[in-house]
């Protein structure tokens, strides 16, 4: 089985993408108009020892993933993951493409089972709509936050729900 990347267009159609290590071309592309809401060029994320990641149709940038790669946890932890402003509903009403979040989560996930860990992930949900979303969507469970920012884990039957949708 391969792993095959995916989003939708605006007709709900599968458009095949590759997911490729973040240039410096990719950071910078975040500053430029329209700008996304993160500076993937800042020094906390260039100078990280995060695993970076873009997500691309052709020449086109559609989101960037930070994963950090957690042996002693036995889990991926999704650092931070971002659409394109074309794509991202906090910035627009209607997406150029869908199911990046989805894709951007997977990936997580094969990063984990590429790394000889058991396939879960974890990540913090930014907005109360985001944290609804993960439970509701993707089946994450809260973790004890301790006054942070909530933190879900995606593990067993919900990884592998998510993760299949992208093995031919």
């Amino acid at each position: 089985m391969i792993f095959s990347p995916f989003v939708y267009n605006t007709s709900q159609e599968r458009i095949s993408v590759e997911i490729v290590p973040m240039t410096a071309e990719d950071a910078h592309r975040t500053n430029v108009i329209p700008a996304w809401q993160t500076d993937w060029e800042s020094d906390y994320i260039l100078s990280s020892c995060f695993e970076k990641y873009a997500v691309k149709y052709g020449s086109e940038l559609l989101a960037l993933g930070a994963y950090e790669i957690l042996n002693n946890s036995l889990v991926v932890h999704i650092v931070y993951m971002e659409a394109q402003p074309e794509s991202n509903p906090t910035m627009i009403n209607r997406k150029k493409y869908s199911g990046i979040g989805r894709l951007l989560i997977a990936y997580g996930i094969k990063l984990s089972i590429d790394n000889g860990l058991t396939g879960d992930v974890v990540l913090e949900a930014k907005t109360a709509q985001l944290a609804k979303h993960y439970e509701k969507d993707f089946g994450a469970v809260a973790l004890p936050s301790f006054g942070s920012t909530p933190r879900y884990l995606i593990a067993d039957e919900a990884a592998k729900k998510i993760f299949f949708t992208y093995l031919t």
